[in-house]
């Protein structure tokens, strides 16, 4: 694991649009699967500045790795409606780039990424509770590939989907769809994002505690190119500081 800590969230923000960027500039087709959330926003805020009307980045490709659905709605659902906002539409990213996973075609989600010639790299965010993409605690398994998860996996769980669909109930799907444990390590590359004081029990426990299914992100140790970027604060339980 390589870990990286930044003074503060834009110097950490920074560092990670660079990572992504030295990532594009490969000459071969390049293929990202990335998150959406609050932690990237300033991220994305520097890559479209570097990305925008750049003919030369038209070889990149990229991915949502889970998605909740809109009860009652057709089109994007709440990752990619935030993904278009944070980064495709103000980079005016080409759709021929964007391959969206939704509740229709998860379960060719796998095949058409090996397809394409793999993930080159994934951009996670945590969870407080150590979840990274739709894999929460007790709702997938690390032997799980891109899969649908029920509304009813957990106790709360329909209070935290109603939530993510902005507050209103009648929104709220009973499933969502998520990459699982297998599929992300599958990526060639895996950078982590995180920030916030919030974040750094979690940080400590994930990266630097045994690997437990109680704490999903904890798998990520193993991969053989992990990248963790955290500002100061995320990383202030590290005993390595």
């Amino acid at each position: 694991m390589k870990l990286i800590v930044e003074q503060d969230y834009a110097a950490m923000s920074r560092v990670a649009a660079n990572v992504l960027l030295g990532k594009m500039y490969q000459q071969n087709r390049v293929n990202l699967a990335i998150t959406a959330g609050n932690t990237p926003i300033k991220m994305y805020e520097y890559l479209v500045q570097e990305v925008k009307n750049k003919p030369y980045l038209d070889h990149v490709h990229y991915y949502n790795f889970d998605e909740i659905p809109y009860a009652g709605e057709e089109g994007f659902g709440v990752t990619m409606t935030h993904l278009n906002q944070l980064f495709f539409h103000p980079a005016a990213i080409s759709e021929k780039q964007i391959h969206v996973l939704d509740e229709k075609n998860y379960t060719e989600q796998d095949a058409r990424i090996l397809a394409d010639g793999g993930l080159d790299l994934i951009l996670l965010g945590i969870g407080e509770d150590g979840h990274f993409c739709g894999n929460l605690p007790g709702t997938t398994e690390f032997t799980d590939m891109t899969t649908r998860v029920s509304a009813d996996a957990l106790p709360g769980m329909c209070e935290v989907l109603i939530q993510e669909v902005g507050g209103a109930s009648s929104k709220c799907p009973d499933f969502y769809v998520t990459m699982g444990p297998k599929s992300v390590m599958a990526a060639k590359s895996i950078v982590l994002i995180a920030n916030g004081r919030k974040k750094a029990a979690i940080i400590k426990k994930a990266f630097f505690g045994p690997v437990d299914s109680h704490v999903p992100a904890s798998i990520l140790q193993l991969h053989p190119q992990l990248t963790v970027i955290l500002d100061a604060e995320a990383a202030s339980e590290l005993d390595i500081l």
